[in-house]
């Protein structure tokens, strides 16, 4: 039988039960009642109405009291009505119970810290950054580690996500981990810091050969030029001045336009070609900086016009050389601030900057 059910039969019997309790209860009273009215009509009648009023303020007590005191004796002598209640009426307990239910439960489960370099397979939609921010890495720190030269990907692709942002260093023997701090522009205590690197000796922080070594914050150190400066081309005499018409210094496509921020031309090729002296004059700078131009060539055409070339892999000239105008001068590349292989291209006068394709031939 279902619960509604047997507590509806409950209910019906105990209305039942009520209504007879009540008839026999009223049924004596009214005998008792009508004997004990006569009296006290009589007496009232005699008195001509004295205890009237005090006679019904008693009566109206009497029955308020009888209804507090006996209401709950009643209840707990039928089982019917005991049984409604118990059921139906929420205990303490209950509630308690249902408090603590209610509580929001909030679990932090602990993420064990990577210990080593791994793999992942690049999915679709992935970006670098995407990935770096899923391992809790910069995206520098996975391009050092998969060498990677820009920052396009594509599904199917294998890359290196070390433990922690920075550079991985593969020890030599001789190295040191001050002497690699140095290198990668980082702390040494930052490596001493790092869990996961071992030591041969926890006192002097010995290193052993060939044991791969996390270098947090580091950086690399800037790309140089790939080969020797060296000379070519014809031989032009320091401060000749130049013609004052510019060719164009590299091959390749355009990838930004001069803008207010940006006044110079991007020339882009992914093929490294060799750049070229946009008109004869004088290398008055030619060496590399860790980020800006990278390394670079200022070239002074002594007519008030100058000439810069940065981003470059390779520098042929040194400064007070003197170029022609063709005169091959380095080579495309990325170092510096730079995304991708590129040759940044400026003219200036008077050390302001001026757009270059109003010059270009």
């Amino acid at each position: 039988m279902a619960p509604n059910e047997s507590k509806s039969q409950e209910l019906f019997s105990f209305i039942l039960f009520l209504r007879s309790y009540f008839a026999t209860r009223i049924l004596t009273f009214g005998h008792n009642f009508e004997r004990i009215k006569d009296v006290i009509v009589a007496i009232l009648i005699v008195k001509r109405g004295k205890y009237s009023q005090s006679f019904l303020n008693t009566s109206f007590l009497l029955l308020v009291v009888a209804v507090i005191v006996g209401g709950p004796v009643i209840a707990e002598n039928n089982p019917f009505i005991a049984n409604y209640l118990s059921s139906n009426e929420p205990t303490y307990q209950s509630i308690l119970a249902a408090d603590v239910e209610s509580l929001p439960i909030d679990t932090t489960i602990s993420q064990k810290p990577r210990d080593r370099t791994i793999e992942y397979e690049v999915k679709g939609g992935d970006t670098l950054a995407s990935i770096a921010k899923k391992f809790d890495v910069s995206s520098d720190s996975i391009k050092w580690a998969t060498n990677l030269k820009t920052d396009t990907i594509k599904p199917g692709q294998k890359l290196k996500v070390p433990p922690v942002s920075g550079v991985i260093h593969k020890v030599a023997s001789g190295d040191n981990i001050y002497a690699i701090a140095k290198k990668y522009g980082t702390d040494a205590q930052k490596i001493a810091n790092f869990p996961f690197n071992d030591f041969a000796d926890l006192e002097t922080f010995e290193l052993t050969s060939g044991q791969v070594l996390y270098v947090p914050d580091g950086v690399p150190p800037q790309e140089k030029p790939v080969s020797p400066i060296r000379r070519t081309g014809p031989y032009i005499a320091a401060g000749q001045p130049g013609t004052g018409n510019f060719l164009w210094p590299a091959s390749g496509t355009i990838s930004q336009y001069p803008v207010w921020y940006h006044m110079a031309v991007d020339i882009s090729n992914r093929g490294l070609p060799p750049v070229l002296a946009a008109d004869t004059g004088t290398v008055t700078y030619a060496s590399c900086l860790r980020g800006g131009y990278g390394c670079h060539i200022r070239v002074n055409h002594s007519n008030g016009y100058e000439t810069l070339y940065a981003h470059l892999s390779q520098i042929n000239v040194a400064v007070g050389n003197g170029v022609a105008k063709g005169q091959v001068i380095g080579k495309v590349g990325s170092t510096g601030r730079s995304t991708g292989p590129h040759l940044h291209f400026e003219v200036r006068s008077g050390g302001k900057l001026l757009n270059p394709l109003s010059f270009l031939k």
